[in-house]
């Protein structure tokens, strides 16, 4: 991880200022400039499209009774990449175009989910799910309840009884 950390604190930057130093070379400062405005501009009109569209695919699966998990996971790549994409230089935006465009982001989020650990909560989560495919959805539970409180716990008030 402090690798990981080391390369994109540090080295990334490097990267991105050669490049932008050689870019500028080529075609002029002012030019440089514009194309990373104009790359920061397309993103993020590309994340705001494709936002929506997740958004309404998780939406359809959530009428449909099913947990919108790769939505999910997509929605927070959009996320990454849209904070790529608006970050000056070439590599980020790259980088960014990538996880944006929709037919690399449904890819790489199947890729992750299978690499995801399962834990305690997805098991509960799996347990609502079967819930509502039973179809007990709706149903309402009527009943009474009782508090019962010894007076110990410092946080509640004792009983007016």
């Amino acid at each position: 991880m402090g690798k990981l950390l080391f390369l994109l604190f540090v080295l990334m930057p490097i990267v991105e200022i050669a490049l932008l130093i050689e870019v500028g070379e080529q075609i002029g400062g002012w030019p440089t400039i514009g194309l990373v405005i104009l790359t920061a501009a397309i993103g993020a009109a590309l994340v705001r499209q494709q936002g929506v569209a997740t958004l309404m695919q998780a939406r359809r699966k959530m009428d449909n009774g099913q947990l919108p998990g790769q939505e999910m996971l997509e929605g927070l790549m959009l996320a990454v990449s849209g904070v790529l994409l608006l970050t000056p230089g070439f590599v980020t935006d790259a980088l960014g175009l990538f996880l944006v465009l929709p037919f690399s982001r449904p890819v790489i989020a199947r890729w992750l989910m299978k690499r995801a650990v399962v834990t305690g909560s997805a098991t509960q989560t799996s347990g609502f799910y079967q819930y509502q495919q039973r179809g007990d959805q709706g149903s309402t539970f009527e009943g009474e309840y009782e508090v019962k409180r010894d007076g110990r716990d410092p946080k509640l008030p004792p009983d007016n009884r």
